[in-house]
Order: structure tokens, then C-alpha cells, then sequence
């Protein structure tokens, strides 16, 4: 998969932009980063998104700067020159397609149906826009699409906001989700940057889904590994034997010889491993690669190479 897409789907969450005055573009964008997310997309819905493109690549090229309602090609040269690294559009425009293919610009143009997904198809594009997401059937509408077209990932867009997100990122079709609660027009026109970062940071917080799993205990061996599964019994918490640990239900695993972390662990549910691994990483984190475990190629569990207060953590995908 081509880079910025890998980067978009490691993102997670586009927020989708209408900037009336293009000198609010750097601070917009200082929100959004100090919010968590590194990514958005700026819409010609505006005479103004030239150059709040232009002003965001410049100020902050690690930034991912993408152009949305791109339905023509002028807008899509516009966009390109403006420095945008991907083109999204509201429904699927052949011309602006060809066009973005030809000049080596990522496009994810918008399908709400199967025949919009065929024609992608045909032209060899991979990630597609699912717009307007809620009133084209959401969810529902993107488990139907996934049994044929298993290939295609979506970036659903439109009606989606803090209620339904996690619904959208169950879907094993989503590639991103596309949102503008965190970024409406009020609050970028009003100067209100704390709100936009407030609203960022829940969207994130969100976006990964961290639950607690359970907590992990290291026994000397499995004799005393035992032994204090059946002390834990007493409370209710039925015993599950494993070969290298035992669980109490689900929230107590016992390690039968010494596991990971000084004290013991911590295991933690997300919903994309290797999304929450993207994230993690600017805090410091890394993934250890030799505890990795994977279903159908995507990561299933991890841990993390830091221990808090002296217990390691693991991921788990929830």
C-alpha cells in the first residue's frame, strides 16, 4: 500500500475542514497537533483553501495536508500545486481520477454504491471515500460492500461524530473515518483553538478504544501459579488453565513462571494494534516484535517496550 494511505490508515481520523480565512490555517493546524491528530483536510468548499493548504505545508511539513471536494480537475491541479499529498473527492469523477492517477496524486473519490465500487476498481484505486456515510446506510451498508469487494478499504465520511466513531471503527472495511465535529466552521471562525485541541483529544481518545483487559501476575511456577488462581476462585473469578498462564476469568492472568514487567502486567484492549502503535510511538513507546502475535496479518498482540510503575503492558485487539 502506498505510503500516505499506510500513514492515513495509522492516523486513523481525518478531520475534515470548511476555512472561510486562510490566516487561521496555522493555528488550525497547531490545534489539531497538539489535539493528536497530524492529519487534515482542508475542502474547496472556499476560495480560501489554496492557501490555507499552502500556509499548513509550509509551516508544518510532517503534517499529512489533504484537499477535499475536489470535483474537477482544476481543483485538483490547484490542490497539487498548493502542496496537498491527497485528493479526496464527494463522489467518483473519471476526469479528476485520470487525472490524479496520470500525475501521481493519491485520490479517494467518493462511492456510496457497488457500481462506484467497480469503477474504482477498474481504474486500480484501493481506499475510497464512503459518502454520505450515515444517510447511504453506514455500518450496515459497509459490511454489505465488504463481501464482494473484500480488496476495498473506506474512509467514511458524513454524519459521523463522538456517538457513532467507534461503531464506523469496528468495520474491518474502514481504512479512516472522515469527521468535522472537532473542527466546525464556529470554532475556527470564533479563534477557539483550546476547544478544537479539547475535541481532538477525545476524538483520539476515542479513535483507539483503550480498555482495560486484564492485569497479569508473575508466580514463581505453576504450582504457585495455582495456588493463587484458587485463592482468586474464592471471589467468584472462575479458573481457566493455560500452558503458560492462568486466567481467573478473564481480568486476572497468572504467569506460571517469571513473565514480563518487574511487577507483572498489564494488558490493554484497542481496536487497530498497529493504529495505537502509530500513536504511541510520539509518546516514546515502541512495539517489542519477538511478544508479537498475529490474526489473518494484523496484529493481534504486543507488547510495549516501557514499563509504568514497574508493570509492562501489552496491547490486545478488542
Amino acid at each position: 500500500m502506498n505510503d500516505i494511505l499506510k500513514k492515513l490508515e495509522n492516523i486513523g481520523l481525518v478531520p475534515v475542514v470548511k476555512i472561510d480565512d486562510a490566516s487561521h490555517a496555522c493555528n488550525l493546524a497547531q490545534s489539531l497537533i497538539d489535539g493528536g491528530l497530524p492529519c487534515v483536510e482542508i475542502t474547496f468548499r472556499t476560495a480560501a483553501a489554496p492557501e490555507a493548504i499552502s500556509a499548513i505545508v509550509k509551516k508544518f511539513p510532517k503534517m499529512l495536508v489533504g484537499a477535499g471536494t475536489v470535483i474537477n480537475i482544476d481543483y485538483a491541479k490547484r490542490a497539487k500545486e498548493a502542496g496537498a499529498k491527497f485528493i479526496v473527492s464527494p463522489g467518483f469523477s473519471p476526469d479528476v481520477v485520470d487525472w490524479c492517477i496520470k500525475n501521481n496524486m493519491i485520490i479517494i473519490p467518493g462511492v456510496n454504491n457497488p457500481s462506484g465500487v467497480e469503477e474504482a476498481l477498474a481504474k486500480g484505486l484501493e481506499v475510497l471515500k464512503f459518502f454520505p456515510a450515515e444517510a447511504s446506510g453506514g455500518v450496515a451498508m459497509l459490511a454489505a460492500l465488504s463481501a464482494p469487494f473484500p480488496q476495498i478499504k473506506f474512509m467514511p465520511t458524513g454524519g459521523i461524530s463522538m456517538k457513532n466513531l467507534s461503531d464506523y471503527l469496528k468495520c474491518s472495511n474502514v481504512h479512516a473515518v472522515g469527521g468535522s465535529w472537532m473542527v466546525k466552521s464556529e470554532l475556527i471562525d470564533s479563534e477557539n483553538w483550546a476547544e478544537i485541541t479539547k475535541l481532538s483529544k477525545e476524538a483520539v481518545t476515542a479513535l483507539h478504544g483503550f480498555e482495560f483487559a486484564h492485569i497479569g501476575i508473575n508466580a514463581d511456577n505453576a504450582e504457585n501459579a495455582m495456588q493463587a488462581a484458587k485463592l482468586f476462585e474464592l471471589f467468584g473469578f472462575p479458573i481457566k488453565d493455560g500452558n503458560l498462564s492462568i486466567f481467573n476469568d478473564s481480568c486476572i492472568e497468572i504467569m506460571k513462571s517469571k513473565g514480563r514487567g518487574t511487577k507483572g502486567h498489564i494488558g490493554l484492549k484497542c481496536w487497530n494494534i498497529e493504529r495505537s502503535l502509530a500513536y504511541l510511538e510520539q509518546f516514546g513507546f515502541k512495539g517489542v516484535e519477538e511478544t508479537a502475535k498475529y490474526k489473518k496479518d494484523k496484529l493481534s498482540v504486543i507488547y510495549l517496550d516501557k514499563e509504568i510503575a514497574g508493570f509492562a503492558l501489552h496491547l490486545v485487539k478488542a
